[in-house]
């Protein structure tokens, strides 16, 4: 069976994710950050989310996982915190934002990307981070932005990760459920 793994970081969509993962006809898996490299990359994997969570990535005792995720050949898709823990996983810097951003934003996507095809070029969505990306790691590109957030979209389509600052999964990004299943189907492959 095909299966889209969501590791939990401790947002308050969590339960939110994996419903919008289902609502695009893939099965999905809610798993601790902790969970052994095993359980994760088990029969069907086709992709992982990080979800999104209350910590800063750049502190010590941050929740984190195996960096092994990132070399399991299979799609990543971090989302807010789990964009921001890819980046700082993969050699890119994270800070605290001048501003906390909480709300709906305005992105404007600047690249191609299998991720948005069918997403409006300026489009709705629903920030909620204290941080923020300042320096993407090498190998990635910047295909989405806003007036506050340089960095609302990278991607690296060679190794398949990408990373958004907002929720794709909350009614506030109205066209969110494109993201999901882009991510599910045309990325990770799943029928």
């Amino acid at each position: 069976m095909e299966r889209i793994v969501i590791i939990n970081f401790g947002a308050q969509y969590n339960q939110l994710i994996a419903r919008r993962v289902r609502e695009a006809g893939v099965y999905s898996e809610l798993l601790p950050p902790d969970s052994p490299i095993e359980k994760i990359k088990g029969d069907g994997l086709c992709g992982i989310i990080l979800s999104g969570g209350p910590d800063s990535a750049y502190l010590e005792g941050a929740r984190t996982c195996s960096d092994e995720l990132f070399n399991l050949g299979v799609p990543v898709l971090g989302i807010c915190y789990g964009m921001q823990l890819t980046v700082q996983t993969l050699g890119g810097e994270v800070a605290r934002g001048k501003a906390r951003e909480y709300g709906k934003a305005e992105i404007e996507v600047c690249e191609d990307s299998v991720l948005f095809e069918g997403f409006p070029a300026k489009g709705q969505v629903w920030m909620s981070h204290g941080d923020k990306v300042t320096e993407i790691p090498d190998g990635f590109s910047r295909f989405a932005c806003t007036d506050n957030t340089e960095f609302a979209g990278i991607q690296n389509p060679e190794k398949k990760i990408y990373g958004i600052q907002f929720h794709p999964e909350v009614v506030h990004t109205p066209k969110g459920q494109i993201i999901i299943t882009n991510f599910c189907r045309k990325i990770c492959g799943c029928s």
